[in-house]
């Protein structure tokens, strides 16, 4: 066998995107030139990687495992990589982060100088819900994750990023004739949740326990992105957090209905592992925050305090 780590690093990518296309717009390489590396990587082996079924493209048992492989190679060769750097006293190394799905608006700005400051840092940042993030923290996967509701069955460090603010929110304000007070408010609209298991529908539930509230709930979607859309068509009201919502806000497809007891607040935080050994890369993001955060916030998330 004589592949190359070209044709490894591109096999790894399809197997995680089942996509030509997809791979050759990540990977910034023509369609033709990935069917032609598959091709020859294909063609040492006695044993088909993939098969295509219709027009989806389809990984095998066996190219599933030598996908595996072929990570852990690459990874190794990184490895290689890191320590040379190192012997330099270079900082060098992966950073890996998942954030749970509203979070990609506040992750990107706490690590953009940090990135540019450390050039052989390569950032893993794995964007989805709540429980996948925990997930992935509790079988250490990642350095760090960042969530608005800490884990009550894990135990973690922590550092505050920024103060997470929730407001009910819809793409028209209430009639006149319409209450505000709590419990009226929530009885008279349609509302729209997020799926079970989200950080924000934990918050959602957790005030409506709370102040005893009942409300009706015409559909649940998997995204805050989804649920502001929906809102944006006009398809009910629902609690979202500040933080996504600036711009519509600011052009007033979407109003705040000023209801007692809003906004709920609670905090992006940062979390990890509490008996982690951190990695020097690791140690160096936390040292960058602790001396840059209040900077960061003022930069770019002054605008919350006027809400």
């Amino acid at each position: 066998m004589n592949y190359t780590l070209h044709q490894l690093r591109l096999f790894v990518k399809i197997a995680e995107t089942k996509s030509i296309t997809r791979t050759s717009e990540e990977l910034f390489l023509t369609q033709p030139a990935v069917s032609i590396q598959l091709r020859n990587f294909q063609n040492q082996f006695d044993i088909p990687l993939t098969e295509i079924i219709g027009r989806q493209l389809f990984v095998t048992e066996f190219g599933s495992e030598i996908a595996i492989l072929a990570k852990k190679i690459l990874e190794e060769v990184d490895e290689i990589q890191y320590k040379t750097l190192a012997f330099k006293d270079i900082l060098a190394g992966k950073l890996k982060i998942s954030v749970v799905s509203t979070g990609k608006y506040v992750m990107p700005f706490f690590l953009t100088d940090f990135l540019k400051k450390y050039h052989y840092v390569e950032l893993s940042m794995d964007v989805t819900n709540k429980q996948k993030v925990l997930k992935s923290l509790e079988q250490n996967e990642v350095d760090f994750a960042l969530i608005s509701v800490l884990p009550t069955d894990v135990k973690v460090e922590s550092e505050i990023l920024l103060e997470n603010k929730l407001f009910l929110m819809g793409n028209r304000p209430l009639k006149e004739d319409q209450s505000v007070s709590q419990k009226s408010v929530f009885n008279q609209i349609p509302m729209i949740y997020r799926e079970e298991g989200s950080g924000t529908r934990h918050v959602m539930e957790k005030f409506f326990e709370k102040n005893k509230i009942e409300t009706k709930m015409t559909m649940q979607l998997a995204t805050n992105e989804a649920v502001k859309q929906a809102l944006l068509a006009g398809l009910g009201y629902s609690i979202m957090p500040l933080i996504g919502c600036k711009s519509e806000l600011m052009n007033e497809q979407l109003h705040i209905v000023p209801v007692t007891g809003f906004p709920i607040k609670s905090d992006w935080r940062l979390i990890w592992l509490k008996d982690k050994m951190l990695s020097p890369v690791s140690l160096a993001y936390l040292k960058f925050l602790s001396v840059n955060k209040s900077k960061i916030i003022a930069d770019n998330f002054s605008w919350i305090s006027s809400y």
